[in-house]
């Protein structure tokens, strides 16, 4: 059984990736830095609170779809882009309001 804390995690460790991207741009660093770590927080407590709970395979391939998606991003500030909106559809996608 996939849970909802395998998911979050294995979103959090791209999403890590992703961030370290985006902060290539020097000039927009704490902006990248804060927006990380706000949504990287967000989805902590969703593990707290609700990791435990079973995934159901549609959402499973959900959330590999945009993992998938971000590891595909190689320049900086496309990753910038996808800082706000990959927290946001990992949470949609997890049945949570972003």
């Amino acid at each position: 059984m996939t849970t909802l804390a395998g998911q979050a995690r294995d979103a959090l460790a791209a999403y890590e990736a992703l961030a370290s991207l985006a902060e290539a741009i020097e000039d927009e660093w704490t902006y990248v830095t804060d927006l990380y770590a706000t949504w990287r927080e967000r989805i902590e407590e969703l593990i707290d609170e609700r990791g435990s709970e079973p995934v159901t395979t549609l959402e499973e391939a959900a959330i590999r779809r945009a993992v998938d998606e971000i590891g595909r991003i190689s320049d900086p500030h496309r990753a910038i882009d996808w800082l706000s909106t990959f927290p946001q559809i990992v949470l949609v996608t997890l049945g949570e309001r972003s």
